[in-house]
């Protein structure tokens, strides 16, 4: 097993400046291929990426952690997808809003909340509480943190904890993600996302800003993971059998699905849909976390791709990123299927 395009490619994001370094691992089955590249910082000095550094993972946390809880709460029957938002957060006024409208990112919420990353986490509640639901409401696909914040307070109504205490007792541990956390105790070990004149280098704290205010009760960001880690949840997705009891085999294997209202928008529950042309086309789950971060998994075929940059050290956004981190991904999905 060996990707030598990818790997090529991997390597040119590091030579080109696009990100200071790159963690990745290929998954075939039960075969692992991994690799570090390049620096974990460049301000205030070069710093070499080591292996077995955690990344902050940023939206990665809505599919590892909140998606996975939310499969499990739907498979106990303790919450169904036409459940209305409004029957969970009555402070929620919109009773149309479902939790498959939230899961798919076809909730329509939106809004403008002034001075929004300087409001305590009880202000900053109240007005996500208060948008509003606009045109594209059960319509379009409009990719939205409030969805997944919505889903890990749904969460925290039905369990009565903390979406990252509950994702930590009933997905990380299980799954003997080990190192992963939402609260990193050694900031050394966490590789540096964005430099900013209010936080200075932000290393071993979320970078998120909502993240950041709301904490242990934000179910859109907050994770801190690493390769390993990653990899381990990958292969449970391929194989959730024998993980039954984390992720509910019969809800993963409908993660394949178009499970928006037009079904023709690319997005399944939690994952974003994309294909593979080997050995006939058919659909692949992948996600991205703003920080540099994503995993493809493709469950026909047995295999995956975790990979973590800092896309955003030491200046974000890095548009020039997407486009790169885009051509990876086709690179990888055209590589894999001539294994």
């Amino acid at each position: 097993m060996t990707y030598p395009q990818t790997n090529l490619a991997l390597h040119r994001l590091v030579t080109d400046g696009v990100v200071p370094g790159v963690s990745y691992s290929f998954i075939d089955g039960d075969r692992v291929e991994t690799g570090v590249i390049g620096q974990a910082a460049l301000v205030p000095q070069a710093e070499p990426l080591r292996p077995g550094m955690l990344y902050d993972v940023a939206s990665l946390t809505k599919v590892v952690g909140t998606l996975s809880v939310v499969l499990q709460l739907l498979a106990q029957g303790r919450l169904h997808l036409t459940d209305s938002v409004s029957d969970w957060l009555p402070q929620w006024q919109d009773s149309r809003v479902t939790i498959q409208h939230l899961l798919t990112h076809t909730s329509g919420i939106t809004g403008y909340i002034p001075h929004r990353d300087q409001l305590a986490a009880p202000e900053l509640t109240a007005a996500l509480l208060q948008l509003h639901v606009g045109p594209t409401f059960n319509r379009q696909m409009v990719y939205a943190d409030v969805n997944y914040i919505f889903l890990g307070w749904i969460v925290e109504q039905v369990l009565q904890q903390p979406i990252q205490a509950v994702a930590q007792q009933r997905v990380l541990t299980p799954l003997g993600m080990q190192h992963s956390t939402f609260t990193p105790n050694n900031a050394e070990q966490c590789v540096p996302t964005a430099v900013t004149a209010e936080r200075g280098v932000i290393r071993g704290t979320v970078h998120d800003p909502k993240g950041l205010v709301l904490q242990r009760r934000c179910g859109s960001a907050g994770l801190f993971s690493t390769v390993a880690d990653l990899t381990r949840f990958c292969q449970a997705y391929l194989r959730p059998e024998a993980a039954a009891t984390v992720l509910p085999p019969q809800w993963v294997h409908h993660l394949l699905s178009d499970w928006t209202p037009t079904h023709q928008a690319g997005r399944s529950l939690g994952w974003a849909l994309t294909t593979a042309q080997w050995p006939t086309a058919h659909r692949v789950i992948w996600h991205s976390g703003f920080t540099g971060t994503y995993l493809v998994i493709d469950p026909l075929m047995q295999q995956a791709m975790v990979f973590l940059t800092n896309r955003v050290h030491p200046i974000a956004p890095n548009e020039p990123y997407l486009d790169q981190r885009n051509a990876v991904i086709s690179t990888y999905l055209a590589e894999k299927s001539r294994q």
